[in-house]
């Protein structure tokens, strides 16, 4: 079964963007957890612009606690592959009792090519085994997906395998169809991100952006259609361009991430 959920990168404005202005008050682990409860969402994914190990002792336990008493799942997220990285990481999914660590492979000053990712997620498998939990490799810009996919044919462990994002191999030259053809066998997680390509005022170009799921050209039902059989969760996330006002960049987000919700619910009932 799928479960909806709600990702920490759909509410990437409120949350603060490095680099832009800040929200007067910025969401929290907390925040992103009360937000998912009001939209009757059971499941919330922590990524590396959330990160949870940023979080004292307490707060992780009061985290998980509130979960708990919210009926609500955590999955975990972070950045870099390093070993000591992910064997904290792994740790701290076991925790809040992730299912998975979704992973993105690069780091400000770690770019590893592919045979360093192989030998890198060869090295956190026991650990992985030992704890259950499946490494869930997200599709950026930088690896064409047959790259991604070799990756994770060289590794071969059951415990390892994609987080699908719908609009992230853009940056690669790839749609959806072709990411989903190459790695659609290894998904273990899914990035529901909605988009549309549009020719700018010029004519000479393209640009991609963001709207809400089931407003754009991404054919939600096809794409769980060619999934189907897989076990992983959907997560909203959102790419939203800024508006005139930080205080109207957040609240159109959030109105983004309601919309989505309504729409996947005809979908995705868990």
């Amino acid at each position: 079964m799928t479960t909806l959920g709600l990702g920490s990168y759909g509410v990437a404005w409120n949350i603060g963007v490095p680099g832009y202005e800040q929200p007067s008050a910025p969401m929290d682990a907390f925040g992103l957890l009360r937000l998912a409860d009001e939209l009757d969402l059971s499941l919330v994914q922590y990524a590396d612009n959330l990160p949870l190990d940023a979080l004292s002792s307490a707060e992780q336990q009061h985290l998980r606690d509130e979960a708990h008493t919210r009926k609500i799942s955590i999955e975990v997220g972070t950045r870099g592959i390093q070993t000591d990285h992910l064997y904290r990481w792994i740790e701290l999914a076991v925790y809040f009792g992730s299912p998975i660590l979704r992973v993105v492979v690069d780091t400000k000053t770690h770019h590893p090519e592919p045979e360093e990712v192989v030998a890198l997620v060869r090295a956190a498998l026991p650990a992985l085994h030992q704890a259950d939990i499946r490494l869930a490799i997200e599709n950026h810009d930088r690896f064409k997906a047959r790259t991604l996919a070799a990756i994770i044919e060289a590794v071969n462990d059951p415990h390892v395998g994609i987080c699908l994002d719908t609009v992230n191999s853009f940056g690669a030259l790839e749609g959806p169809d072709v990411v989903v053809a190459a790695l659609g066998r290894h998904v273990v997680n899914l990035h529901v991100k909605e988009f549309t390509v549009r020719r700018v005022p010029h004519n000479m170009g393209f640009e991609v952006t963001g709207c809400p799921a089931g407003q754009g050209m991404l054919d939600v039902p096809w794409l769980l259609a060619a999934l189907r059989g897989k076990s992983f969760n959907a997560i909203i996330e959102t790419w939203l361009a800024p508006d005139a006002s930080m205080s109207a960049t957040a609240a159109t987000e959030i109105d983004w991430v309601r919309q989505s919700v309504a729409y996947l619910r005809t979908l995705i009932t868990d």
